[in-house]
């Protein structure tokens, strides 16, 4: 005796399924792909970062860097010490100035993993505390600053230099600090200023 056939078609149901499992994979694959490559690239990233070790401010550290990353950068992004402005970022403007091994530097032209080793100083480390580099006082009294954007730079390139030797006359001065722009044109007060600290003698 020949058994009815099953109402539903099952070939027809088994192909179905087929199809939609495949749909289903087809459309997971690719995000968990994406994302298997996100992590592949993160993972990338972290293998070519350079390790550097570097004494800032009296304060050692030990980071890792993208070779191609500014000392700028590093210093604002990585560590947090914004004092350090971002002017024009090719060299010319001077607010991003900072010592390294007591030589003042553009940081927006120098690389970080080339600083490896060495000494810097920001502005965030003249001072000792809450007490003010003799330069940081004599550009309040004079008004040697307005928007006071390019002030950070103006002083540590003043710091240096009276340190050089470059600050015995107003005109050796100028000179000297020819490098370092102030857009508000405060100019023959920043010039007083470190007259000033040059003629008191103190240490800077």
């Amino acid at each position: 005796m020949k058994l009815p056939e099953h109402p539903c078609n099952c070939e027809g149901r088994r192909s179905f399924l087929k199809k939609t499992t495949a749909i289903t994979v087809l459309s997971i694959a690719p995000k968990a792909l994406l994302k298997a490559g996100e992590q592949n690239e993160a993972i990338a990233s972290f293998f070519e970062k350079a390790p550097i070790k570097l004494q800032i401010n009296g304060k050692d550290y030990s980071i890792a860097v993208d070779p191609s990353m500014s000392l700028l950068d590093m210093l604002r992004e990585q560590l947090g010490l914004t004092g350090t402005k971002k002017g024009c970022d090719q060299g010319h403007c001077g607010a991003c100035i900072v010592h390294v091994d007591g030589q003042r530097v553009n940081s927006c032209l120098s690389v970080a993993v080339e600083n490896n080793g060495k000494k810097i100083t920001t502005i965030e480390g003249i001072g000792q505390g809450d007490q003010l580099h003799p330069m940081q006082e004599a550009f309040i009294k004079h008004d040697a600053f307005q928007c006071g954007y390019c002030t950070p730079g103006q002083i540590m390139s003043a710091v240096a230099c009276i340190k050089e030797g470059k600050a015995n006359t107003p005109d050796e001065i100028r000179e000297y600090m020819s490098g370092n722009i102030c857009r508000c044109g405060a100019y023959p007060n920043i010039v007083d200023a470190i007259m000033e600290v040059k003629k008191s003698g103190q240490k800077v």
